[in-house]
């Protein structure tokens, strides 16, 4: 059983100081169609971008805050809004829910890798590409694509910070397994192809739709939680461990029609996920306490923050200004979570919470790493 109940104030401070560190990096928010957010400090401003996807996306920015690149899983551009050398063909989908996933490498100024999930568990699977930014005037190269790790693979795909807080892992599922597969990416080796694999929780299989659905990591990067889509599907929560990379102790909170995103709180002590209902229709954000106690204790504690106007919401993800957003599908405005370390509804979801200007928002939010 998952050690919710061990959780400190001290833990929930370090996790909300780990998230911190990274605020430059996901400055820069592109997704949907043509949407895009620049944040900066406690506010954020609408924005536009040559991005067009359904579901999945990827951006990365640096320290500062300036943007680096971005992509759909298909198409990389570099900050200019640009296509790089050799940036089109990447083995994503950009309807897979986590199409792309963007870390620079460890000890390295200039080399990234991008991540790609291929839609709904088919033959292109798991795969990655080197980008080296010292190429074509400092705008970046694609320097190697479509390098494989492994097929077939579901659509979620996270990543977090090894203890040693230098090496990440990334972190995916196998199809048709209860197969967590956590990838090493280290400064000696880069990317190594062999994952460790931890067979724990719900198997991730049936029909194809079924691999849809997201992945994500708490801000101190102990702990998982998936979204299994499907007409009964549910969401999941694991614990990681940072130093080997296994996943344990699933906890599975049933009855959730086509569940979709999963984010944290900042401090940890929440999980909130979105539910569409069958064929959608009744959109829902919802949320658990994972400090109330054991794991029915924390089934229990499943509050409807809030509801959407939208037939389906997708992703969510939290942003630099401690609130998270909540995609809202062919719509010109975001949901908002403004308070999401609160409890039950004191939350304060609103629906028409941010407004994208002239352009609209599908299923997906860009994807980003834990503890840069």
């Amino acid at each position: 059983m998952i050690k919710f109940k061990h959780l400190t104030a001290a833990t929930f401070l370090f996790a909300g100081s780990f998230t911190a560190l990274a605020q430059g990096e996901k400055s820069n928010w592109y997704f949907g169609k043509g949407a895009g957010i620049l944040f900066s400090g406690d506010s954020a401003v609408a924005t536009s971008s040559r991005l067009f996807t359904e579901e999945g996306s990827a951006t990365l920015s640096d320290k500062s805050g300036k943007l680096l690149l971005y992509t759909n899983g298909i198409t990389v551009w570099n900050g200019s809004h640009r296509v790089m050398p050799n940036g089109n063909g990447l083995m994503g989908g950009k309807s897979s829910t986590q199409s792309a996933l963007i870390l620079p490498k460890p000890g390295s100024e200039s080399i990234y890798y991008i991540f790609t999930t291929d839609i709904q568990a088919q033959s292109n699977g798991l795969r990655y590409t080197v980008v080296d930014m010292t190429k074509a005037e400092g705008n970046g190269d694609i320097v190697s694509r479509n390098n494989f790790l492994i097929a077939p693979a579901t659509e979620k795909l996270t990543a977090v910070r090894h203890s040693n807080n230098r090496d990440w892992w990334v972190i995916a599922h196998r199809w048709n397994s209860n197969g967590y597969m956590a990838f090493l990416v280290s400064a000696e080796d880069g990317v190594q192809v062999q994952p460790v694999m931890s067979l724990v929780g719900t198997v991730h299989g049936g029909a194809n739709r079924k691999a849809i659905g997201y992945l994500n990591a708490s801000p101190d990067g102990t702990k998982l939680a998936s979204a299994l889509w499907d007409a009964d599907s549910n969401f999941e929560v694991l614990s990681f461990d940072r130093s080997t990379g296994k996943v344990s102790d699933p906890v599975l909170l049933k009855g959730y029609e086509e569940a979709y995103g999963v984010v944290f709180s900042p401090d940890g002590t929440k999980l909130y996920g979105t539910a569409n209902g069958v064929g959608g229709g009744k959109a829902q954000v919802i949320q658990f306490d994972l400090a109330a106690g054991n794991a029915d204790a924390i089934a229990q504690s499943a509050v409807v923050v809030g509801t959407s106007s939208s037939p389906r919401i997708g992703a969510l993800q939290l942003a630099p200004d401690g609130r998270i957003y909540v995609a809202r599908q062919d719509n010109s405005y975001l949901g908002v979570i403004s308070s999401p370390n609160a409890k039950g509804t004191a939350a304060t979801y609103t629906d028409d919470g941010f407004h994208l200007g002239k352009h609209k928002s599908d299923l997906g939010l860009p994807n980003f790493p834990q503890g840069f």
